[in-house]
């Protein structure tokens, strides 16, 4: 058998390797084909989705410089009219020469513009004469000076308002001036004007680009200059390009047709589909490669100013050519598959005895599948069980993690009862000397004092019914429940609870919570957990000396992300030992002497923190210890 089956094998090998070894030429034509046919669309179709993406970068990061420039001019659009309200001003414009007045007025304008961080206030009468100014004190003071022909002068006067843009070129500072003419009495008396620095919002915009080289940032005036720029040579420069982008936009210029924008040396190349340019801007070292740049602009209508960016669209050229060679390569890689495969076919032939093992090893292969899946289902039978029972010992531990809450609020309520007791005694004692009086009062007829005794004994009725409530309510056993809670309500009631105890620690308490702020926890358990907190800071004062000065501060502070508040409960004792933290949230672990703890009160208040979703914590400050615990802010209650 093996002589005679080896010759039969090596003729068919040599036959399966003589079908490999002739490839159909039109087959590699037609899949060289395909693959450009292929690559072209796709080029096109990913450098359109990367102009897309690039567009929608550059209009968000376009509207935070718009916004960025508006909230920076709105901040001083109102500071001339406040002018017009001075009556010290007005004198002054008037015709006064009053030096008191005029030093009077000085100064209020130097501290108006302190505080309104402007560079210079200054009113203006209506002959040009500069009145009274801010820097006064200065030797370059404006006071005095003649300021007629400065152009945000003549349009105040005729438009009622103005703006003007004028570069500092000494300080290398972009300014600008808001002027509003004054009115008294319907007729116009002077011009208030308060001149201002962009340097800040450059300073901004240049910090805010991640990537100078690749994001160019313009702004231009009415007048076609350069305000505010990113690039230091562009800035103060006068050039046609919100003119020339424009024209290209609405087809008075062939598309096609490159456009040099002097003195910029910005070259548009074309349109895009969003209405944005393609640029094309001079290389700073002739061995870099050219880069080309998508524009976006946004016109303001505050000032008449346009804002351009430039962003660096070499990305998207490169990309759009990555996934054209992608498809092609996709395309030509299913070409060379589906040739394999007809080549497969051709050769499938001399493969029948190869077919017969492939049989054998899949009967086999079946059996082990069928042993490996009896496998797995008694696997996952068992871990069906596991899940089972897990999850009835969740149940069960949830069950005994609630009793042990309640269990945990009668120990506390055994705590304070000697000093409930001591409440409600006294309002005993004092309703049965009243009643004794009201009925002595009664039989000698005196209505008066009977009466008053009356209101008195109402009056302690109502007290011991709040103690009875809350008590009745903090020792109600209920489910966990999220809801918005009131934190001042919650933390009074657990005051009241304790107030025996604060009185008899002589403790001064001191709660800094907003009265209407809500957060999202179960009222009583948050009762719970405060009571335990605020007890246990009154055991911490109990040996301090007699005269030492006993504080309890319950504050709360915002956190800056998620919405959420932090509680703060301090106190003034000894402070949490260093031996001792490690421990605090171990269950059965107390400081306290054998009898009056368990050593759950902190562990079972750490988890209903958690079951808040927050974290309980311990620390030590200069003046005692601190525990705190954040909540989610629902907000503070609106009056109803």
């Amino acid at each position: 058998m093996q002589d005679e089956a080896g010759p039969e094998k090596t003729v068919n090998a040599a036959r399966v390797r003589k079908e490999r070894a002739m490839p159909n030429f039109a087959a590699w034509l037609a899949i060289a084909l395909l693959s450009l046919a292929a690559a072209w669309p796709a080029y096109q179709w990913a450098q359109r989705k990367g102009y897309d993406a690039l567009d929608e970068v550059s209009v968000h990061q376009l509207d935070l410089y718009a916004a960025g420039l508006e909230s920076e001019l709105g901040k001083h659009d109102y500071l001339p009219s406040l002018l017009e309200l001075d009556p010290d001003i007005l004198a002054l414009l008037g015709g006064a020469n009053d030096p008191q007045l005029l030093r009077k007025a000085n100064r209020r304008l130097s501290s108006l513009n302190v505080r309104a961080g402007s560079i210079a206030i200054f009113a203006i009468d209506n002959k040009g004469i500069v009145r009274a100014a801010s820097n006064w004190f200065q030797p370059e003071s404006l006071v005095g000076q003649d300021l007629s022909d400065v152009p945000y002068f003549a349009r105040a006067i005729e438009d009622g308002q103005a703006g003007f843009f004028a570069p500092n070129i000494d300080l290398e500072s972009p300014e600008y001036y808001f002027a509003q003419s004054i009115r008294r009495e319907g007729k116009v008396v002077g011009v208030a004007v308060v001149k201002i620095s962009l340097a800040p919002v450059e300073s901004t915009w240049a910090a805010s680009l991640s990537h100078p080289q690749s994001e160019k940032l313009l702004v231009v005036d009415a007048n076609d200059m350069i305000v505010i720029s990113s690039v230091s040579e562009w800035k103060y420069q006068t050039t046609p390009l919100i003119s020339a982008l424009r024209k290209v936009r609405h087809g008075r210029e062939q598309d096609g047709a490159s456009q040099l924008i002097a003195p910029l040396g910005i070259v548009i190349e074309g349109l895009l589909e969003h209405g944005n340019h393609l640029v094309r801007l001079p290389r700073s070292n002739p061995s870099l490669a050219e880069r080309r740049f998508m524009t976006q602009d946004r016109f303001m209508v505050r000032t008449g100013w346009h804002i351009v960016t430039l962003s660096d669209a070499s990305d998207v050229t490169r990309n759009a050519r990555y996934a054209g060679f992608g498809a092609g390569a996709f395309t030509a890689f299913l070409g060379l598959l589906g040739l394999y495969i007809v080549q497969r076919r051709r050769v499938a032939r001399i493969q029948a005895q190869a077919a017969m093992d492939l049989r054998k090893a899949h009967d086999e292969l079946e059996l082990k599948v069928h042993e490996r899946t009896a496998e797995l289902n008694s696997r996952n039978a068992e871990l069906r069980r596991e899940i089972v029972e897990r999850k009835r010992t969740e149940h069960v531990l949830r069950e005994a993690q609630d009793e042990l809450v309640q269990a945990s609020k009668l120990a506390v309520l055994g705590q304070m009862a000697a000093g409930i007791t001591h409440e409600i005694n006294q309002p005993l004692t004092a309703l049965r000397s009243l009643s004794h009086n009201a009925k002595l009062s009664l039989q000698r007829g005196n209505s008066d004092r009977l009466s008053h005794n009356l209101d008195a004994i109402s009056a302690m009725t109502e007290r011991m019914g709040r103690i009875t409530s809350q008590l009745k309510s903090f020792a109600r056993k209920a489910p966990l429940t999220l809801s918005p809670v009131v934190l001042a309500d919650s933390v009074d009631n657990a005051l009241f609870l304790l107030q025996s105890r604060v009185r008899s620690a002589q403790a001064e308490v001191s709660v800094e919570i907003a009265p209407r702020l809500r957060v999202l926890c179960d009222a009583n358990r948050l009762e719970q957990v405060l009571i335990n907190l605020i007890a246990n800071a009154l055991d911490a004062m109990q040996d301090l000396p007699a005269d030492a000065r006993r504080t309890l501060s319950i504050a709360t502070q915002p956190q800056d992300k998620d919405g959420r508040v932090t509680v703060r409960i301090a106190d003034s004792g000894a402070g949490i030992p260093a031996d001792t933290m490690p421990h605090l949230f171990e269950p059965f672990f107390s400081t306290k002497p054998q009898g009056e703890g368990l050593g759950l009160g902190l562990v079972i208040s750490s988890g209903i923190v958690q079951e808040f979703g927050g974290v309980l914590r311990a620390r030590n400050d200069e003046r005692g210890a601190v525990f705190e615990f954040d909540l989610k802010s629902m907000g503070e209650m609106q009056h109803v």
